[in-house]
């Protein structure tokens, strides 16, 4: 325990020093400076970022406890980001860079009005506060409890542990974001991502040595012989992920989150140039591909290696690393775990701070007044969400259905709501502000009925996705009966360089494609049918990819004049004319 504690500590005091001292000449007290790091990151920082925002221990305990439990039906989560942070890529970030945007709600209120950005603000900073924030929290605790025994140690309750942890968490997490600003949370990222990667292909690795009695092959076999139906992602109708929702809410979910959630897009807004933003759009996109090997795959090995014994689910991969990993490894690896809380929180925390103080308390001050007391609004106001997120984070772990379900079915009363008035402000140039906000309200409120008192016989990502139809028919309808006076149109800041990345389009559609061979590869035409893959499965995963590859090119010749008419419309500007 000794030596895991002290690989532990000295892991994450190092990553702590890297990430101040490579920020240190990064202003703390403007707007730019703190918020976005001075408008200053480039692909390789975009791309960490991105993904450790998003990889935290809630997805390590949730998504292993899932398949351990059901299948691989939830890789959809992960596999998906690729085609919508294509998306994210080509069409909003280009508009986010050339608009100049801190956050998402300056957007809504150019679009709309001032009641439409704060209005979306509060949704925000509400659906941080009792789900995004405190389930980070509670996932960290659930690993740290796990591992250290910190009942055991302390002679504590299990709650009581969760709690402790809960506290320690979030007090060094609001060091990060309060005292360091985006940029330290962003430097933190691209170290801690690289741990994490390696730790967490360590832990499939080690785990197929131990099923496998010392031999990484036969542990690969007889994982996939133990339980092949489990490599199933093609979600039924009773699992947790059914397949259909991807055509419906699962899609628009995972849209929102990888291009409207503040959270996530802040690190695409910090872009020092478009070229670099859609380079770390698309290399995120790459990333999450291989994200189940190190999120999934436990859960294989688990169900290999305990059998179905285990009820805590919640418990599975924190309990699998103990047993399977050499202890100096373990602490490393845990530090890696902790850092990609702390990014996942401190990030989360940076943008609530970002929202409060930028959109809410800058515009109900009735007078000009210096960033730095925005800035310094904005931390007391991220101290306050800090303490209420911790006390709400130990109630988690009284949740029925899984950590990750859990975290996805709160979440619909944020993130579709949203989605669909960005959505509709980019495409529809006449809808009125009031139908936004109309949209807005009915669509949380009705979430909430049709799926906690009605409760329809319908996955919430159908009621989401039968909401957002709802709601865009109904913006559309008053875009021709009320109209705003004018069209919309989108102006140039001339925040930074918005010349796009000369191959985005290739790299799309090699990433759409390669997405589209996981599917086949993990289901019952491929690795999941009796007998596992064979030359049919190479034949199909062939065709699938040839098949993406040319609907890609024949997308990038109908889009791509419409889109040069984006890029030609007063983009063209000498480099010292940027703001800097």
């Amino acid at each position: 325990m000794a030596l895991i504690l002290t690989s532990f500590i000295g892991c994450t005091l190092l990553v702590l020093a890297f990430a101040f001292y490579r920020s240190r000449k990064v202003s703390k007290t403007t707007s730019d400076g703190f918020f976005l790091g001075g408008r200053s990151l480039t692909c390789g920082v975009i791309g960490a970022g991105l993904l450790l925002c998003n990889l935290s221990a809630t997805h390590f305990v949730g998504m292993t406890g899932d398949v351990y439990v059901t299948n691989m039906s939830t890789i959809g989560w992960e596999v998906s980001a690729a085609i919508c942070l294509v998306i994210v890529a080509l069409f909003l970030l280009p508009r986010y860079l050339k608009q100049g945007i801190t956050t998402i709600p300056d957007f809504l209120e150019e679009r709309y009005d001032r009641g439409t950005k704060i209005l979306v603000s509060i949704i925000f900073i509400l659906g941080y506060l009792f789900n995004m924030l405190p389930i980070t929290l509670y996932a960290g605790s659930v690993t740290l409890n796990q591992i250290f025994n910190i009942p055991g140690l302390f002679g504590l309750s299990y709650e009581a542990g969760v709690w402790v942890l809960v506290i320690a968490i979030g007090i060094i997490g609001c060091v990060y974001a309060l005292f360091g600003g985006l940029k330290v949370v962003a430097v933190a990222d691209t170290f801690n991502g690289l741990l994490l990667v390696i730790g967490g292909l360590l832990v499939p690795i080690f785990g197929l040595l131990a099923i496998g009695d010392g031999n990484i092959g036969t542990g690969l076999v007889n994982m996939v012989n133990n339980a092949p139906l489990k490599l199933n992602s093609i979600g039924s109708k009773s699992d947790l992920l059914p397949f259909a929702t991807t055509f419906t809410g699962m899609g628009l979910v995972v849209l929102y989150f990888w291009g409207t959630d503040q959270a996530i897009i802040q690190r695409g807004l910090a872009a020092v140039s478009l070229k670099e933003g859609q380079k770390g759009v698309i290399f995120a996109g790459t990333l999450k591909l291989i994200t189940p090997l190190v999120l999934m795959v436990p859960g294989l090995i688990a169900f290999a290696y305990y059998g179905s014994g285990i009820s805590n689910r919640d418990i599975i991969y924190p309990k699998l690393v103990n047993d399977v990993m050499p202890l100096p490894l373990v602490g490393i690896f845990v530090a890696a775990m902790f850092g990609a809380v702390l990014s996942t929180f401190s990030g989360v925390l940076n943008s609530t701070i970002t929202l409060f103080a930028v959109n809410i308390y800058k515009p109900f001050c009735k007078k000009e007044i210096p960033e730095q007391q925005v800035v310094t609004a904005g931390k007391r106001f991220g101290l306050i969400i800090a303490l209420l997120s911790m006390v709400v984070a130990p109630f988690i772990m009284y949740a029925p259905q899984g950590l990750y379900t859990h975290l996805q079915t709160i979440n619909g009363f944020t993130n579709v709501p949203i989605l669909t008035v960005i959505v509709m402000g980019y495409l529809n140039k006449r809808a009125p502000a009031f139908a936004a906000k109309i949209s807005l309200v009915f669509f949380v409120s009705m979430y909430g009925i049709l799926l906690f008192l009605v409760k329809l016989p319908l996955h919430y990502l159908h009621i989401s996705a039968i909401l957002f139809v709802i709601c865009c028919t109904f913006m559309y309808i008053c875009s021709k009966v009320k109209p705003r006076k004018t069209d919309f149109v989108l102006k140039n800041s001339q925040v930074v360089n918005i010349q796009p990345w000369k191959y985005r389009y290739e790299a799309s559609i090699i990433l759409v494609a390669a997405m589209a061979c996981v599917y086949i590869l993990l289901s019952k035409a491929g690795l999941a049918k009796e007998g596992g893959a064979d030359g049919i499965t190479v034949i199909w995963i062939l065709v699938a990819f040839g098949t993406t590859a040319i609907l890609g090119f024949i997308v990038k010749k109908i889009v791509t004049p419409w889109e040069m008419r984006f890029y030609d419309s007063g983009t063209v500007i000498k480099e010292e004319s940027y703001v800097k």
